[in-house]
């Protein structure tokens, strides 16, 4: 379990917590959600896993049934459609737009966070491959300096995100390949259409691989 970050208010650092656990998995869709059990899991009280909650359900991360139960939704075919649609859109014009912006310390860290993911790949470790990938993603989208478009990025990321480590679980991750390398290739070379490029090709592959095996 990670630590808490004292600098932060508990809510946020609560927020950020479980945040991290549906984005990387450690929720999976279907799985009820319960503001005691939560609180209980990462060791705080009850109203800031209430807030947290609150957000994350605001943010479509998670969702209230009829039944009042809280849970990860599951993906369906139009979801991932609309998903697919939007990321499409925003995400390669955020790299082409970080591609301006990038310095090579910036090239250097997101070429060491591309380790971190093809490490993961190569051991089989799901949680530290989708941990390692966002943050390779978000370091670059943030150089962007476009914080709707990246508010945007996040929120379809925290859809897509237990979808991806289900499929993971099923099939492991043999058949993973990331476009990264020739994302970093591209800022190297100051190119930023093969950025957007490379990183548009990185969604679809992903957004592929989720499409084949989520609804067999």
């Amino acid at each position: 379990m990670h630590k808490l970050v004292s600098k932060k208010p508990e809510h946020e650092t609560i927020y950020l917590r479980v945040k991290e656990m549906i984005l990387f998995g450690e929720v999976i869709p279907g799985q009820p959600v319960t503001i005691h059990g939560l609180a209980d899991l990462i060791g705080t009280g009850v109203t800031p896993a209430r807030e947290a909650i609150r957000r994350l359900t605001a943010e479509g991360a998670l969702v209230i049934q009829t039944n009042r139960r809280i849970e990860v939704p599951a993906m369906t075919a139009d979801r991932l459609q609309q998903i697919e649609l939007v990321r499409m859109t925003v995400e390669p014009e955020l790299a082409e737009a970080a591609a301006s912006n990038c310095k090579p310390n910036d090239i250097s860290e997101l070429e060491r966070l591309d380790l971190l993911v093809d490490e993961a790949i190569k051991v089989g470790d799901i949680r530290g491959y989708l941990e390692a990938n966002y943050r390779f993603h978000f370091y670059l989208y943030g150089l962007a300096e476009a914080q709707i478009l990246r508010g945007i990025a996040e929120t379809l990321w925290l859809r897509i995100g237990p979808s991806l480590r289900v499929v993971c679980g099923r099939y492991g991750t043999a058949n993973l390949v990331d476009h990264h390398r020739a994302t970093t290739r591209a800022l190297r070379a100051g190119d930023a259409a093969t950025t957007r490029e490379a990183i548009a090709q990185d969604i679809r592959q992903g957004m592929d691989f989720v499409r084949q095996t989520a609804f067999e």
